[in-house]
């Protein structure tokens, strides 16, 4: 049983999601601003979190980036009444997986959550794999170099990951948008341009002249290995 947290400051809305959740047979625990949500998702371990944006003490984007500054990678919705795009472009920017604007239909949240939990289960892999100096290992989304730890987010692991399923083969930033982020909705590419770079950093020895991913000009990026 998948274990949700939702932060949403309106009572209403806070106990609504969490008797359909319940009802979608959820493990739900709630919290009912920025704060507490900070302190649950820190201390308790989830399968997903549910954040509104606009909440008393800390807002979603603040919470969301905490948590990722902290490595906890856990997957997140943001709920919010703003629709422009500089706001989605932001969520994505500090680890947001996906992104639902008020009002919504319940359908559509709930296929959301179950498309988040799902994309955060499907393939992985069992067995370790090395790109350059780094060996990943995907079932403990880990990484090593010269046996110290690498960092590296849940999304740069998702990335790494679906380019090296399509390994020495052409991938779009669209394609890398729709299978690790799942937006409806496309922000803008230059999102995934920042997270290549600091997977980069983080793997080739000359980030300025990459050796495994390498840009495919006009098409997207190449995994060669």
């Amino acid at each position: 049983m998948a274990k949700i947290l939702i932060a949403e400051d309106e009572p209403h809305m806070r106990l609504g999601l969490k008797d359909n959740l319940e009802f979608e047979s959820y493990e739900v625990e709630l919290a009912k601003d920025g704060q507490e949500a900070l302190q649950k998702a820190t201390r308790l371990p989830f399968d997903l979190i549910i954040l509104d944006v606009m909440m008393p003490e800390l807002s979603g984007f603040d919470v969301c980036k905490q948590l990722r500054k902290k490595e906890i990678d856990t997957p997140i919705i943001f709920l919010t009444a703003k629709g422009e795009e500089i706001d989605k472009v932001l969520g994505l920017e500090l680890g947001a997986d996906d992104y639902v604007i008020k009002p919504f239909s319940l359908r559509e949240l709930l296929a959301r959550v179950k498309a988040v939990l799902r994309r955060s289960t499907k393939g992985v892999s069992h067995e370790k794999i090395k790109i350059g100096q780094v060996t990943f290992d995907f079932q403990k989304y880990e990484a090593t170099k010269h046996k110290d730890e690498v960092k590296f987010s849940y999304k740069e692991f998702e990335i790494i990951h679906h380019l090296w399923n399509q390994c020495n083969q052409i991938v779009s930033r669209d394609e890398l948008l729709r299978e690790v982020w799942g937006y409806e909705t496309q922000p803008t590419t230059r999102t995934v341009d920042n997270f290549i770079l600091k997977i980069r950093q983080k793997i080739e020895d000359n980030p300025n002249d990459p050796k495994f991913i390498l840009t495919v000009h006009g098409a997207g990026y190449k995994l060669v290995v």
